[in-house]
């Protein structure tokens, strides 16, 4: 007969060895399994053949806060538009990250990640603006935030902006700005249009989970495509990544942010696998 020892032992070994299966199987479905999920009928979501010529013309913003953002939280989105779609895609960080005054070091590596993440340097734009500097202490002005994407949107012809939900993933006072700098953009179409009447602009807000699921590595996929699917209200969609070392990679180029904790991050968080994003409505 086993002691009580013995027994707890089996009991976590168990729970231990059907984690790691169920690890492993949701990392395997991702791999093997489609690109994405959705309920959208935003022509630039839909499966189809990457070489479209109306998917190549399609242009695409995302608006980050800090230099890593789109390393530690965006991968998946960003790889899908430039490797399957070939689609324009364009990253504006509102600041350089000086909050430790290696600001110049973090734009660098910005750009290397930009270059793993098959983002031209070209299309990759970082602001140094003295209203707009890192730190959990400096609020953002939503308006200025708004002019500034709205410039952006008229340089580039941006059809479509990617950007933080309302909590921005870590609950970071500017990830949160830069949403609410996207939504007042979105209410003034005068500031986007440019003149042109007929122009358009669909804005996304990557959802923020609860922190099973942040955490939670590809076990998180289930319950992604049930919302996607099924569950969430909203349009949204679900994206997957067929390499998820690649949010290793590029975050491995922001050497000053590399430390043990974001290494861990990266392994464990949700973001490095899936993304799903939802239709900002105003």
């Amino acid at each position: 007969m086993l002691s009580k020892f013995e027994q707890s032992a089996m009991v976590v070994i168990f729970v231990m060895a059907s984690l790691v299966m169920l690890w492993m199987a949701s990392l395997f479905k991702l791999i093997v399994g489609p690109y994405t999920v959705s309920k959208s009928k935003t022509p630039f979501l839909l499966e189809g053949d990457g070489n479209d010529e109306k998917r190549r013309k399609k242009s695409v913003l995302f608006v980050t806060a800090h230099p890593d953002d789109e390393s530690m939280f965006f991968v998946p989105t960003i790889l899908y538009l430039t490797s399957v779609c070939q689609l324009d895609v364009h990253i504006l960080c509102i600041s350089t990250g000086n909050v430790e005054g290696k600001g110049y070091v973090r734009k660098e590596e910005m750009f290397r990640a930009c270059l793993v993440l098959k983002v031209p340097i070209g299309n990759v734009t970082i602001l140094d603006h003295l209203e707009l500097q890192d730190g959990f202490d400096k609020r953002w002005s939503h308006s200025l935030l708004a002019d500034i994407i709205a410039q952006e949107i008229g340089t580039h012809d941006v059809d479509i902006i990617i950007t933080f939900d309302d909590y921005g993933i870590s609950g970071h006072p500017q990830h949160r700005a830069v949403h609410y700098g996207v939504r007042t953009l979105l209410m003034e179409k005068a500031m986007y249009s440019q003149g042109q009447p007929d122009k358009t602009v669909d804005a996304w807000e990557l959802i923020s989970t609860s922190i099973i699921r942040k955490y939670s590595g590809p076990l998180d996929i289930l319950y992604s495509i049930l919302y996607s699917l099924w569950l969430g209200k909203e349009e949204t969609h679900c994206f997957f990544s067929k390499y998820p070392h690649m949010c290793f990679l590029a975050m491995g180029q922001h050497c000053s942010q590399w430390l043990w904790y974001r290494k861990l991050f990266v392994i464990l968080s949700s973001y490095a696998y899936i993304n799903t994003l939802r239709k900002i409505r105003l």
